[in-house]
């Protein structure tokens, strides 16, 4: 039932009697994003230089330090982000995979089948 539109939009029910339900790629990588910064442990997502520009600018974005492909009705991310220190990496990295896995097929009812992460940086709070 699933077709693609084009390479950001994804028809997930096409109705011809009521209508379609499209979603766009930005939407599934802010919910990744979403879903990773909720774990503890994670400080932020992180960007490429690019990203993190456009933020200084004003530009902000819920989805920098996310690559989401949508094949079929099977999503594959690539997240980038910054951790707490003093926090295991592995497990922490586990909690997240298993978070964005279970918002990304709840919320859209697409197969999430890799989480890839990809730890960018340490964030050490200082202490005042």
């Amino acid at each position: 039932m699933e077709r693609d539109t084009d390479k950001s939009t994804l028809v997930l029910k096409d109705d011809g009697s009521v209508g379609t339900v499209q979603i766009a790629d930005d939407v599934v990588a802010m919910i990744a994003s979403l879903a990773a910064t909720e774990v503890e442990g994670v400080s932020a997502m992180a960007g490429n230089i690019t990203n993190e520009l456009m933020s200084r600018v004003g530009m902000k974005t819920l989805t920098k330090g996310v690559k989401v492909d949508i094949i079929g009705s099977n999503v594959r991310v690539d997240l980038a982000v910054t951790m707490e220190y003093g926090y295991n990496i592995p497990a922490t990295c586990g909690q997240v995979q298993n978070k964005v896995k279970n918002a990304i097929e709840n919320m859209t009812g697409l197969n999430c089948s890799d989480v890839n992460i990809r730890i960018a940086g340490i964030n050490i709070k200082k202490d005042k």
